[in-house]
C-alpha cells in the first residue's frame, strides 16, 4: 500500500493526531528530514520504521508530510 492509499483511509486523521502527540515525533521528523532521506530519499515507511525503532503509523505520517511538503514545495516555484 503506497502513502496516498493510506490518506484516504478514514481513520488518517486520527492517526496524524496521535502521531503528532508522541514525544520524540519532532525529533524523528527532523532527522528523517535532515538525515535519512538526504541519503535515501526512496526510504519507505518500513524501513525507517526500522531503522530509527518507531512504529510504523508514525513513520507513514513523518514520510507523508515530508514527501508532501517538498510536492508542494517544487509544485509552487
Amino acid at each position: 500500500m503506497n502513502l496516498d492509499e493510506y490518506t484516504k483511509e478514514k481513520l488518517w486523521n486520527l492517526l496524524v493526531e496521535t502521531v503528532h502527540a508522541f514525544n520524540m515525533y519532532p525529533s524523528h521528523k527532523a532527522y528523517t528530514r535532515d538525515t535519512v532521506l538526504p541519503s535515501k530519499p526512496d526510504i519507505s515507511a518500513m524501513e525507517l520504521s526500522a531503522l530509527l525503532g518507531m512504529p510504523l503509523g508514525e513513520a507513514i505520517v513523518i514520510l507523508d508530510e515530508l514527501v508532501e511538503g517538498k510536492k508542494a514545495s517544487v509544485s509552487t516555484t
